[in-house]
């Protein structure tokens, strides 16, 4: 058996998320209360959005911890796929957040209620101003890393909302429409699914080991089997380790029956072709005359 990998581990700013982390409590509290004083359901829903921020980044900060831990006899892969599951609790969670404010919101649609506006400007400026500064803070490392990514989007997506309940705020407060206060609440809802459903979608893939969809099974192994010295590749499995790592694994019959020597120079191809498609670790069992199914996909 030989395999060969190498390693891209990615770096977040600890202190930039630890202060976002202090800045979403700081507005997720203000918010809360500037909702119940005003009445303003879209004030609560972007208070518990803020509050899933602080979730998502106190998840991401010790998901990321727990990633780069050594890796052991116990944990041979360490804790790597820590963040795979964080990325997964966040965007379900806002997905969960999302359901529930937009069944809030429709009620409040048929019952429009009169709402403290100022309260609602004067916090969803506030709540701009703070995830602004939380975006600026965690976005290089959102480039590199599914976990990351996820905690960003949260930030981003509501500083978005905020603005949304800026603008509501400023309509209930000169035009006393009231009813746009369960309106912004349902589009808030309605993108909080749109923007973390691709996430949760691709981390489910990572967790179930699903192939990568970028990389093409049929020409991986129409180039393996063009190597010199190899008949067949069969046995394949490929998954994502983490959203930036890629796995293989295969059995290859061999043409002829040779030492370990010659077999590590079709290694070096298989590597070499592997590495040229994304595929960053590579397990190969050399195989000659042995009787066992051929097919690339094998069914257990």
């Amino acid at each position: 058996m030989a395999h060969h990998h190498d390693h891209d581990h990615h770096h977040i700013n600890a202190g930039g998320l630890f202060l976002s982390v202090l800045l979403n409590i700081i507005i997720t509290v203000g918010q809360i209360i500037g909702g119940l004083i005003s009445g303003s359901m879209a004030l609560l829903s972007d208070a518990l959005h803020n509050f899933s921020d602080v979730l998502s980044l106190l998840i991401t900060y010790f998901a990321h911890k727990l990633s780069h831990r050594k890796h052991t006899v116990k944990h041979t892969f360490g804790y790597q796929r820590a963040e795979i599951l964080a990325a997964f609790i966040n965007s379900a969670m806002l997905i969960g957040i999302a359901v529930f404010l937009g069944v809030e919101a429709v009620n409040r649609i048929i019952a429009p209620e009169a709402i403290k506006s100022s309260i609602v400007i004067w916090l969803a400026a506030g709540s701009i101003v703070i995830n602004g500064l939380s975006v600026l803070l965690v976005h290089s490392g959102s480039k590199n890393s599914i976990n990351i990514r996820s905690a960003y989007l949260h930030l981003l997506s509501d500083m978005l909302t905020s603005v949304a309940v800026l603008v509501g705020g400023f309509l209930m407060k000169y035009y006393s429409i009231y009813w746009v206060d369960g309106i912004i609440t349902l589009v808030i809802a309605v993108y909080l699914i749109y923007s973390s459903w691709h996430l949760f979608v691709e981390s489910i893939n990572i967790i179930m080991l699903f192939s990568p969809k970028e990389i093409n099974i049929k020409e991986l192994k129409h180039k393996i089997e063009a190597i010199e010295g190899i008949k067949n590749i069969h046995h394949l499995h490929l998954w994502r380790l983490t959203d930036n790592h890629i796995n293989m694994e295969a059995h290859v019959d061999l043409e002829k029956d040779i030492p370990t020597s010659a077999f590590e120079i079709c290694l070096e191809k298989i590597q070499k072709t592997a590495q040229e498609l994304g595929i960053h670790h590579v397990t190969i069992q050399p195989e000659f005359s042995v009787s066992d199914s051929k097919e690339l996909i094998h069914n257990h």
